[in-house]
């Protein structure tokens, strides 16, 4: 079967979660570059909406952890952008705490950001994402999704279950052009990788390179942190009409880490 493809008067419209920092950011920033007009999600928050704007990027103040959020997040970039053929679930964040003092309330939270919101927000897509034959949902998920590190229990468990909803969707919207998959990086470079680096450079007694390359990267095969454009460009392509065929898959940006 031809596969549909935009007219030369459609630009397609993306809409990326976490998107005005990290990873998130990286991949609105290329999604532009490839010719889409894209949204982005995030907290609304002054610097946020000054990101979006220095970088012509329309701009959605919401708390994925509110279920109208997510709802009201899809319905205004319709509104704003004229319709939706891709969505990127990239929002996230990460809290250390071992499995028999972990807050109720925070697992709560980071479950329904990183695993609900993408569910809600593909649910409310849907009818956007299939009218074109050629919708794309990227969820972002980590080597977590398939391998756990203590003091990690949220996080792990959300993006295991990010993996079983990629593969679900993909099964259930073949049929209509849309594709679901799933990327899966390491370590990437962000601010919140920083941030983790300096805690353990801190309380280990190591300097930063050293938490690097002997406690992040120690079982990877490539011995360097990916940077977050390295994923977007992973997105660029799953995103793009050339990646029709691929869904349900499970792609690893993991320099080598599954390898063992």
């Amino acid at each position: 079967m031809t596969q549909p493809s935009p007219s030369s008067t459609e630009t397609r419209v993306a809409l990326v979660t976490g998107g005005t920092s990290g990873i998130g950011l990286a991949i609105a920033e290329r999604l532009t570059r490839d010719g889409l007009r894209v949204a982005v999600l995030d907290l609304d928050r002054p610097q946020a909406r000054v990101v979006a704007a220095e970088r012509g990027l329309a701009f959605i103040g919401a708390d994925l952890a509110r279920r109208e959020d997510c709802r009201r997040a899809v319905e205004e970039t319709v509104v704003a952008l004229g319709g939706l053929d891709v969505l990127v679930n990239n929002a996230g964040f990460q809290h250390i705490d071992p499995v028999r003092d972990f807050p109720e309330d925070t697992w709560d939270t980071m479950l329904h950001v990183m695993l609900t919101a993408p569910f809600l927000l593909s649910k409310y897509a849907w009818a956007h994402l299939t009218r074109s034959g050629q919708g794309r949902i990227i969820n972002v998920a980590s080597i977590h999704g398939h391998v756990a590190s203590p003091f990690k229990s949220a996080y792990v468990s959300a993006k295991h279950g990010l993996i079983g909803l990629t593969r679900t969707a993909a099964l259930e919207a073949g049929e209509q052009g849309l594709t679901v998959n799933a990327i899966c990086p390491g370590y990437v470079r962000t601010p919140l990788v920083e941030g983790q680096i300096a805690d353990q450079a801190r309380t280990r007694g190591l300097s930063p390179q050293e938490v690097e390359q002997k406690v992040m990267l120690e079982p990877a095969a490539i011995k360097r942190l990916l940077d977050p454009q390295d994923v977007a460009a992973l997105a660029s392509y799953v995103a793009s009409p050339a990646a029709w065929g691929m869904t349900g898959a499970v792609l690893d940006l993991d320099l080598g880490w599954t390898a063992r």
